[in-house]
């Protein structure tokens, strides 16, 4: 692993030194949350002379300069969400199911607050995390970088899309991910897009077509490796990554011009906990409390179903081309998910498969629809998931598998008692 020290000389220069700064102080931090120890292996006398001097020389405006920057932008997406959200409570109206899931959503935060308190310190004063690096030019598009803390060589990419229901989808849902993923040395970037009711369903797919643009051109400047990047969604995020996915597969298929990245980037599509065929789960997200005149709003109408239902898309001889375009896919799924039927992955990988693309299903016997992403990485140790995503990543790369088989377990974040009440109360 590289030293702190050696860390901090490439990127000590006069338009970088708070981003030095801010490693130093942060690193003791983050070692404490993640599994590996952070070494340092240097010790020459001359380099932390020369690095003294240049930090001593710095000029310390730009610490307040960049957490002003934070906080404007903080007190802009906050005065967002509240009118976002007041215009959302128009839509809702009054309705009983959906003010349920609400209140059991406080209560299952609280419930698992100790954790998440823990990944916020990381997550906020981590240098290894690069917050809100904007990718576009409409409102959310922005994205979070977890690097990892050993800079040597490539590193593979995880391009993540968030889940939460099309309406409350936010790029830090994906900071437990991402801070564990970036401890196996796996770069990972959290896309933010655009919420119902600030844009609709087209919006979102073409703010994540654009964040995965982003990375596909740029991540190496940021130490990532641009011929190993894996995209990958969870629920809705699953939905609207899918769409990205099989959206540029079409317009590559019908060789149309202005494609700012291809499909053939993408080594493989990891599916978590996704809805593929909109038609199919109307019904169910009404019964869930999602009622079909939201639904229907942020789908874009009846009529917009199909265009943007990637199992229906699939099925559609048309687009036999656009799907042998298609990187290898595997979909997860818990059997005890009732907010989105795992039927639905199922459903989804036959199609793939019958329309000759590489997929598979691997199910889950008993976990719901936030095991797989929130309790059982909360509760640490082992994961049969992370593991499983982390061999995919780091296949034909022996050295860093070798170092994948020696990692410590994975630091419990929440006590038991309270993993288990909160999965009880889960509005999911």
């Amino acid at each position: 692993m590289a030293s702190e020290t050696d860390c901090l000389l490439r990127h000590a220069s006069s338009s970088a030194v708070e981003d030095v700064a801010q490693d130093m102080d942060a690193k003791p931090l983050l070692s404490r949350f993640l599994s590996y120890p952070i070494a340092n292996t240097n010790t020459n006398p001359q380099r932390r002379r020369r690095l003294s001097t240049q930090l001593a020389s710095a000029p310390r405006p730009l610490r307040q300069q960049s957490f002003g920057r934070d906080i404007g932008h903080a007190a802009k997406e906050t005065y967002l969400i509240t009118s976002l959200s007041f215009t959302l409570l128009q839509y809702l109206g009054v309705g009983y199911r959906w003010m349920t899931r609400l209140l059991a959503l406080g209560c299952y935060a609280m419930l698992l607050m100790p954790g998440f308190l823990q990944v916020a310190l990381c997550y906020f004063f981590s240098s290894q995390v690069r917050r809100s690096i904007v990718y576009g030019d409409q409102p959310r598009n922005r994205l979070d970088l977890y690097l990892p803390a050993n800079s040597d060589g490539k590193k593979p990419v995880v391009v993540f899309v968030t889940g939460g229901a099309w309406i409350i989808g936010y790029k830090a849902w994906g900071s437990l991910l991402g801070l564990q993923l970036a401890e196996r040395d796996i770069i990972v970037a959290c896309v933010d897009y655009r919420n119902f009711p600030q844009g609709t369903i087209s919006d979102m797919v073409k703010d994540a077509s654009e964040g995965i643009s982003y990375i596909c051109n740029n991540i190496a400047d940021y130490g990532g490796d641009p011929n190993r990047i894996y995209l990958m969604g969870q629920s809705a995020g699953a939905h609207i990554s899918s769409c990205a996915l099989l959206e540029q597969a079409i317009k590559e298929s019908k060789k149309e011009e202005s494609i700012s990245w291809s499909v053939s980037q993408i080594k493989a599509y990891f599916g978590l906990s996704g809805g593929y065929n909109l038609i199919n789960l109307v019904d169910h997200f009404d019964n869930r409390g999602l009622y079909r005149s939201i639904f229907l709003s942020i789908m874009e109408g009846e009529e917009s179903l199909h265009q943007f239902s990637p199992e229906l898309k699939v099925k559609d001889p048309s687009n036999r081309n656009a799907v042998s375009l298609l990187p290898p896919i595997t979909l997860f799924h818990g059997t005890a998910d009732y907010s989105i039927p795992s039927d639905a992955s199922k459903i989804f990988v036959d199609a793939l498969q019958k329309a000759g693309a590489q997929a598979e299903l691997i199910l889950y016997g008993g976990k719901t629809h936030t095991d797989l992403f929130l309790q059982d990485p909360l509760r640490g140790g082992k994961d049969e998931l992370f593991d499983l995503l982390v061999a995919v990543i780091h296949a034909g790369d022996k050295e860093a598998l070798e170092k994948d088989a020696m990692a410590p377990p994975r630091k419990r974040l929440v006590p038991e008692i309270l993993l288990k009440l909160a999965r009880n109360i889960s509005p999911f």
